[in-house]
């Protein structure tokens, strides 16, 4: 009986003295947990204004905002690593954030193979953000996307198309694929086909197109960018004239759209106007053998019908 309460008293003085310990050293870690915290907090805070001030700077040095907030991401990113690593060492977890590293570097291969391409879009955005063919609302073709360029992201290049869709195409098929840039250089040069009668005077229809379109205030007409309209086909029923001309495309989505159409309806009303008949396509249609009772004409057709 003796020996039971011995053995409580005993169990009870070691988890008396056990508690006290954990106590002690939780009150010895609470001020160095509570720091590594405010360095974690302080950290964020102080990287998302660095990464700020960084995309500002760069955007107004390079005016270029796309490699600008890829930069700042790319600090921001890189701050907030070595903040945590630098919060978990202040509260006494140095060795977690060496095992996290050391883990990380054992299953870097195993991570390579099952985030290849979350690797290479990265890689492929780092390339991109400093070397690239297009800029922030540049109208480009990649691929079989069309559409504005919206952003640069860590993965993805955003694309905003004419119908209202968002594409979001992985880095390194941008890479890749050959990339059509619109407005690059602002211009973009729009022709279509004007058919005529092989009786019209052809030299005028050119004289009355080109003035047509000389009167759009939105045809570009300079050195570098002259319209001009060219004899391209003797078809089977027309000749067939080749208007070619420049528009500004940094609103190729509208301007460049609407001032192709509005070219054309001009060129049409002018041409009328000169009293050119602009025919269809003539369709021939040839009779052989016993295909002798079809009427060729209207009176053909309404002495068939009195017989």
């Amino acid at each position: 009986m003796q020996n039971n309460t011995t053995n409580k008293v005993d169990f009870q003085n070691q988890l008396t003295e056990t508690l006290s310990h954990y106590y002690e050293e939780l009150i010895e870690t609470l001020p160095r947990l509570g720091l590594g915290l405010i360095i974690i907090i302080l950290g964020f805070l102080i990287a998302g204004m660095i990464s700020r001030f960084a995309t500002r700077r760069a955007r107004a040095r390079t005016n270029d905002p796309l490699m600008s907030r890829f930069l700042g991401r790319s600090i921001r990113f890189l701050l907030i690593v070595a903040v945590i690593v630098l919060g978990l060492r202040v509260a006494g977890f140095g060795d977690i954030s060496a095992g996290i590293f050391a883990t990380a570097g054992a299953s870097a291969v195993i991570l390579g193979f099952a985030f290849k391409d979350i690797g290479q879009n990265f890689i492929a955005g780092i390339i991109l953000s400093f070397n690239r063919p297009f800029n922030v609302n540049d109208t480009v073709e990649i691929g079989s996307n069309f559409g504005k360029v919206k952003s640069l992201e860590f993965r993805y290049t955003k694309l905003k198309t004419f119908d209202g869709k968002d594409v979001y195409i992985p880095n390194s098929d941008v890479i890749t694929q050959p990339v059509t840039n619109y407005t690059e250089d602002g211009f973009f040069r729009w022709d279509f086909l004007v058919g005529l009668d092989y009786e019209d005077d052809i030299n005028l229809a050119k004289e009355t197109i080109m003035r047509s379109i000389n009167e759009d205030p939105k045809v570009v007409s300079d050195e570098e960018h002259s319209s001009y309209v060219m004899e391209d086909e003797l078809a089977t029923s027309t000749v067939n004239l080749k208007v070619m001309f420049w528009v500004d495309t940094v609103d190729y989505g509208r301007v460049a759209s609407e001032t192709k159409g509005r070219v054309i309806g001009n060129v049409k009303r002018a041409l009328m106007a000169e009293g050119f008949y602009l025919p269809a396509d003539i369709q021939e249609i040839k009779l052989y053998g016993r295909e002798t009772n079809i009427p060729l004409s209207l009176n053909d057709l309404k002495k068939s019908t009195n017989d």
